[in-house]
């Protein structure tokens, strides 16, 4: 079996070492150059962390745990106002973590580092899956340079604008969530620690004004520094600063770095002072305007030799912190359900409509409770 994976981001990546480690052969097509060059947070429970687990080889997903953020006082979502006063609290979605080796964040470009190494051979950057065609003898995909490649099935882990989705499921819809979202990190010095209210002292922290401005921020710092040794660039401790402000005045896209960061001091004028003080040290060569969306639930489709994984069929709002986890589950699931074909267990259309089913029944309830928020 040959496996053809769309998208070398988290759920791609992790499939292919996946793949690798159950001895099927696989190839990844990543429009990107390389990998990205920021990086923010992803925080992890159990279903990233078993997916993790079951794909990667052990030593990787040692390193995986050695460059997570160590366990925080209180691993939960907080919720507060713009002076710094708690308003509510809330747990995390997914399983409770790992109680041995507790992971909670990751910072997002390491743990790509990581997956991708050992399997460099079989990502192809710079190369964008545009088509496909499929029939009884397998999937031919066609790249943006118009080269061709065959293959026995065919992954589309290429994010909520994937081209091999719009194809083999057209009728997939998105909403827009947030239209003006600024993604950011700002250097998290002793200084800054020391002003910033104490609620950062737990996993991850909303703050919310009046006016309708939202920040969410994480703290990262690794359990252990990151040395030469490792397959990872160095990153100096931070802050994951997410602003939506209530009105940014500007078109975000067509705006420089600096122009950006106005937007976010301008928006958190009147919060507390060590909130202000975050902002104020965003550094603006990080700043990243995005709109926020989501993929809508659609009905059951029938399997075959293409599927979906990840933000591909369930992008979700960062907010639930459970986007990356529900890639890397699907990663873990969808490897068992091809591996089971490889071997001849049960037919390939068959392994694939028990992933697919699976992988529907846990994320669909989390995309129409996210819907029900953003009407409500």
């Amino acid at each position: 079996m040959h496996v053809l994976i769309a998208g070398g981001g988290v759920g791609g990546l992790c499939l292919a070492q996946g793949l690798r480690r159950a001895g099927i052969s696989c190839a990844v097509y990543e429009r990107s150059p390389g990998l990205t060059p920021g990086g923010y947070l992803l925080h992890m429970n159990a279903d990233g962390g078993n997916g993790l687990r079951a794909c990667l080889p052990d030593d990787l997903y040692d390193l995986y745990v050695r460059t997570s953020r160590p366990t925080p006082r209180r691993d939960v979502l907080v919720i507060q106002n713009h002076l710094g006063h708690e308003l509510a609290v809330k747990p995390h979605l997914g399983p409770s973590n790992d109680p041995v080796t507790p992971h909670t964040t990751v910072h997002r470009r390491a743990l790509c580092q990581i997956m991708l190494h050992g399997i460099e051979d079989r990502v192809r950057f710079g190369r964008e899956v545009v088509g496909y065609r499929s029939t009884a003898d397998g999937v031919t995909i066609e790249l943006d340079n118009g080269e061709l490649a065959h293959g026995d099935v065919l992954v589309a882990a290429d994010g909520i604008n994937s081209a091999v989705r719009r194809q083999f499921l057209p009728d997939v819809e998105t909403a827009v969530l947030v239209r003006d979202v600024l993604l950011s990190r700002s250097p998290l010095t002793p200084a800054v620690e020391r002003a910033l209210p104490d609620a950062f002292q737990d996993s991850f922290v909303i703050t919310v004004d009046p006016a309708g401005t939202l920040m969410a921020a994480g703290l990262f710092r690794p359990r252990h520094p990151f040395t030469a040794e490792m397959p990872v660039d160095a990153v100096e401790d931070y802050v994951s600063v997410s602003v939506e402000p209530a009105a940014a005045g500007i078109d975000i896209f067509a705006a420089s770095g600096p122009e950006l960061h106005d937007v976010m001091r301008k928006a958190v004028t009147d919060w507390h002072p060590g909130l202000q003080q975050l902002v104020d040290g965003v550094l603006p060569d990080t700043i990243m305007p995005k709109t926020t969306r989501m993929v809508l639930p659609t009905d059951p489709w029938s399997p075959g030799n293409v599927t979906v994984l990840g933000d591909a069929i369930h992008a979700m709002p960062p907010m639930l912190g459970d986007g990356a986890n529900s890639a890397l589950r699907d990663a873990a699931s969808l490897t068992t359900a091809l591996s089971d074909a490889a071997r001849g267990y049960t037919d390939l259309s068959v392994a694939v409509g028990r992933y697919e089913e699976a992988m529907r029944a846990r994320t669909y309830p989390l995309l129409r409770e996210a819907m029900t928020v953003a009407d409500a």
